[in-house]
C-alpha cells in the first residue's frame, strides 16, 4: 500500500510516498509534473533493480534513513538511551497534516516511546522550500545526530560545490567530484564560521551560473553545522544537514532541527541564487525601516582603532558627511577602559577618560550632520581583565585553563542571569542615547561546541529586538564567521569579510551572491593602503567594488586627496541614485569568457546594471565579449557606460568602441547571445554598464 503527496510551484515538484507505513521517502524532486501525473505509478518505478552481491530489496532511502532497516550509509537519527545503549528506532507511519503549499507527516516508534515528523512548505513566489524534522520521546534520550528531512541528490551530476575559507577569505567554493562514499562535513567551532558556510550546491552535468540543472541547499542555524552528501554502493545520492554532531549535551526529550532550505534551478547556478537572494531578503529578514532607503555607512575602525579623541573624532564625521556618509559607526574602544583588546570586553560602560561626558556630545555632532548613529558590540565575550570576570568567573564557558582567542574567553549564553546582565548593559546604552544600529561581533570560536550557546544569543537578540525594535543589527564575526539563515531571522545586514582589500572583496561578494541579496551585504571602501592585505588598489576600484553591496566607507577620509574625494563622492552619489531598485534587484553571476573578469549583473524588471572587475592580467590582449542575462530577448535595451571617465585613464585602451563615448541600443537577444564587448582595462579595475528596457 502505498499514499503519495506533492509540492509544487511553477518550476518545481517534489513528491513523497510512504509505502507499507514505513517511513517516507522522496521520490522525486525536479521540474515540475504535470498535475495528471500518477504519484503511484512513480512510487512502483522509483527503485533501482538488484542484482547479485546485494541485500534483497534496497534498504529505503528515506527522510531518516535507519539502521534498523539494514541501511548502509549515514542514518538520519542517531540516539541513545539514558544508559547510552544506542536506539535503533522502527518508525511508522501515524498522520499526515495537508495544508496549502505545506506537508507534515507523523511516525512513531511505540516501543521506544518516540515521535518523529517531518514538515515541507514551499513558497511559491521564492520558489523556496522549508524542512525540519523534530523528534519527541517520552524518555530522555542523549540525542547524537537529527537530520532535517533527507533529500536525494540527482544522478546526472559529477561534482558537488560547497564552500570554505578563512579570516579575511570567505566564501572559497570547492568543487568536490562525487564518488562512492561521503563528502563529510562537521563543523563543531560553534559558530557558522569562515570555514564551513552551510550551503551546498549539485550542479547537474553541464551547468554554469546561466544555463543547466542545479539543487542548492542551506541550514539556516548559527551554532555549527553538519553536512553529509553521500553516494551509496548502489549509486542513489542523499544530503543530509543538522546541527553539529554531540552538541545536545543534556539528554532530551524533544528536539527540532533548524530550518533546511532547498530549491531546485532549470537556470544554472543562478536560479538557485535568485531564490536565496529573494527568500533571505523578503521573508527571512525583517526591516525596522522598510521604506527607508539603506543608508551609507561610515565606520571608524580602520580610521582610529582604540585610540579615540572626541575631537578628531567630530573632524573624521565631518569628513565622512561630506562624502555622502549617512550613518556613523562607532567601533571598539568606546567602554571600559579598552585601550587595546586585552581588556574590558563585558564591560559594557562607557570610558570616561575617552568621554568625559558620555557619548551625547559625540552622537549630536554625528545627527547635526546629518547622519544616524551606530554603536559597537561584542556581548558573548568576556576578557579576563574585566570587571565582570573579576566578579562573576562562574559565567564563563568552559574551564579557566582553556587557549584565549583574540585574548578572550566566552560567556555561557545558556545561563540566565548572563542574559539578562547584557540585556539590562545593552538596553542602557540603547536606552540612554539615540542609537539605531549595533554592529554585533563575535571574534573567536567557542571552547567547546554547545548548542544552548546559539539558542542562549538568539533569545538575548530577541529580547533586545521587541524592546528596541527601531534598532538594525548587523551581524558581524571578524567579518564573515556568522553568516547564516538563522541569524538573520534576527539582524539585517552581514559584514561579509574583515578585508577591505577590494580584490579580495570582489571574490567574495561574487561567490556570497549565491545566497545573499544585495541589500544585506556590508561592502566599504578601505584605505588606500590595505590594512589586511597591504595591497595598494586605486580608489576608484574600490569605491566601485563597495557600491555592488550595501555601500559604506571605513578609512581615515583625510588621507584622500582632492581627487579620491571627488571620485568617492561621485561613486556615492551614483550608488544613491540607483539603490532604491537595486535592493530589489536580482545579483547574477555571469560566465565571462575571459577567466580575469568576474562578472555580475543587478538586474530588477526593466533595468540592469553590470559591475564588470577585472582581477588579473588576461590571457588574450582584447577584451572578449561578454554575455549578459535575465533580459527579455525581443526587447530593445539603452545600454551605456557607467564610469566613462575613466576610459581616458587607460592608455593602452586605443579603440573605436561605441560604447567608450556613447550608449548604445541592442536587443536583449544580442546581449545574451553575443555579449557586450568592453573597453580594454587594466587589471584591479572595474567597468560598470547601466541597461534601461525601451
Amino acid at each position: 500500500m502505498t499514499q503519495c503527496w506533492r509540492l509544487d510551484d511553477d518550476r518545481q515538484t517534489l513528491v513523497l510516498g510512504v509505502r507499507d507505513n514505513r517511513l517516507a521517502q522522496a521520490i522525486y524532486w525536479g521540474p515540475r509534473l504535470g498535475d495528471g501525473e500518477n504519484l503511484d505509478t512513480l512510487f512502483a518505478v522509483h527503485d533501482p533493480d538488484v542484482a547479485g552481491g546485494m541485500l534483497d530489496t534496497h534498504p529505503a532511502l528515506s527522510i531518516c534513513p535507519t539502521s534498523a532497516r539494514s541501511f548502509q550509509g549515514q542514518p538520519g537519527m542517531v540516539v541513545r538511551d539514558g544508559a547510552g545503549q544506542v536506539i535503533l528506532p522502527s518508525l511508522t507511519f501515524s498522520t499526515a497534516e495537508v495544508a496549502k503549499d505545506a506537508i507534515s507527516l507523523t511516525f512513531t516508534d511505540p516501543d521506544h516511546a518516540l515521535t518523529y515528523r517531518a514538515h515541507f512548505s514551499i513558497d511559491t513566489q521564492t520558489h523556496m522550500m522549508t524542512t525540519w524534522a523534530e523528534v519527541e520521546s517520552a524518555r530522555p534520550l542523549i540525542l547524537q545526530w537529527l537530520a532535517a528531512p533527507v533529500l536525494p541528490a540527482p544522478q546526472l551530476s559529477d561534482d558537488m560545490i560547497d564552500f570554505s575559507g578563512r579570516w579575511c577569505g570567505e566564501f572559497q567554493m570547492n568543487r568536490t567530484p562525487w564518488s562512492a562514499g561521503a563528502r563529510y562535513r562537521d563543523n563543531r567551532s560553534g559558530r557558522t564560521g569562515h570555514e564551513h558556510f552551510p550551503g551546498l550546491i549539485v550542479p547537474c552535468r553541464g551547468a554554469t551560473n546561466t544555463q543547466g540543472e542545479a539543487y542548492a541547499f542551506h541550514y539556516g542555524w548559527s551554532g555549527g553545522h553538519k553536512m553529509v552528501a553521500e553516494e551509496l554502493p548502489d549509486g542513489r545520492r542523499q544530503i543530509q544537514f543538522g546541527n553539529a554532531t554531540d552538541t545536545e549535551l543534556a539528554p532530551i526529550t524533544y528536539f527540532k532541527t533548524a530550518p533546511l532550505y532547498a530549491t531546485y534551478s532549470g537556470h544554472g547556478l543562478n536560479g538557485c541564487a535568485v531564490s536565496f537572494q529573494r527568500h533571505l531578503r523578503d521573508r527571512i529578514v525583517t526591516w525596522p525601516h522598510p521604506d527607508r532607503p539603506r543608508p551609507v555607512h561610515y565606520n571608524c575602525w580602520e580610521a582610529i582603532y582604540f585610540d579615540h579623541n572626541l575631537p578628531e573624532l567630530k573632524e573624521i564625521a565631518t569628513h565622512a558627511a561630506d562624502l555622502g556618509a549617512e550613518r556613523f559607526v562607532l567601533d571598539d574602544g568606546w567602554f571600559g577602559k579598552r585601550d587595546d583588546d586585552t581588556t574590558s570586553l563585558a564591560d559594557w560602560t562607557i570610558d570616561a577618560r575617552k568621554y568625559p561626558d558620555g557619548l551625547t556630545p559625540l552622537i549630536d555632532h554625528v545627527h547635526g550632520l546629518g547622519m544616524t548613529f551606530g554603536i559597537w558590540f561584542e556581548p558573548e565575550m568576556i576578557n579576563p581583565d574585566s570587571d565582570t570576570y573579576r566578579a562573576h568567573p562562574e559565567w564563563v564557558l568552559g574551564d579557566s585553563e582553556q587557549i584565549l582567542g583574540r585574548n578572550q574567553m566566552v560567556l555561557n549564553m545558556a545561563l540566565e542571569p548572563v542574559r539578562d546582565y547584557l540585556f539590562e548593559v545593552i538596553a542602557k546604552v540603547l536606552g540612554d542615547h539615540d542609537i539605531d544600529y549595533i554592529k554585533w561581533d563575535h571574534n573567536r570560536v567557542l571552547p567547546a561546541p554547545d548548542a544552548e550557546q546559539t539558542r542562549g544569543t538568539y533569545a538575548l537578540l530577541d529580547r533586545l529586538r521587541t524592546a528596541f525594535p527601531s534598532v538594525e543589527i548587523e551581524t558581524c564575526a571578524s567579518g564573515g564567521a556568522r553568516i547564516d539563515f538563522g541569524i538573520m531571522e534576527r539582524t539585517q545586514r552581514v559584514w561579509l569579510s574583515d578585508s577591505n582589500d577590494a580584490l579580495e572583496r570582489l571574490k567574495i561578494q561574487h561567490n556570497a551572491a549565491l545566497f545573499l541579496p544585495q541589500c544585506v551585504t556590508g561592502s566599504h571602501v578601505g584605505p588606500r593602503v590595505c590594512h589586511t592585505s597591504g595591497r595598494i588598489l586605486d580608489i576608484r576600484f574600490r569605491a566601485w567594488v563597495a557600491a555592488q553591496r550595501h555601500m559604506g566607507f571605513e578609512m581615515d577620509p583625510r588621507e584622500l586627496t582632492d581627487e579620491e574625494a571627488d571620485v568617492l563622492r561621485r561613486v556615492t552619489r551614483w550608488w544613491k541614485d540607483n539603490r532604491d531598485w537595486m535592493r530589489q534587484a536580482d545579483i547574477l553571476r555571469l560566465d565571462a569568457a575571459d577567466p580575469a573578469v568576474l562578472a555580475e549583473q543587478h538586474v530588477n524588471e526593466d533595468r540592469f546594471v553590470v559591475f564588470a572587475g577585472k582581477a588579473d592580467t588576461s590571457s588574450q590582449i582584447s577584451p572578449r565579449p561578454l554575455r549578459l542575462s535575465g533580459l527579455v530577448a525581443d526587447a530593445m535595451y539603452r545600454v551605456d557606460l557607467a564610469n566613462k571617465d575613466e576610459v581616458t585613464r587607460k592608455a593602452l585602451s586605443r579603440g573605436h568602441s561605441a560604447l567608450k563615448t556613447q550608449a548604445i541600443e541592442v536587443s536583449g537577444q544580442y546581449l545574451m547571445a553575443h555579449g557586450i564587448t568592453l573597453p580594454w582595462s587594466f587589471p584591479e579595475t572595474m567597468w560598470v554598464i547601466e541597461g534601461t528596457r525601451r
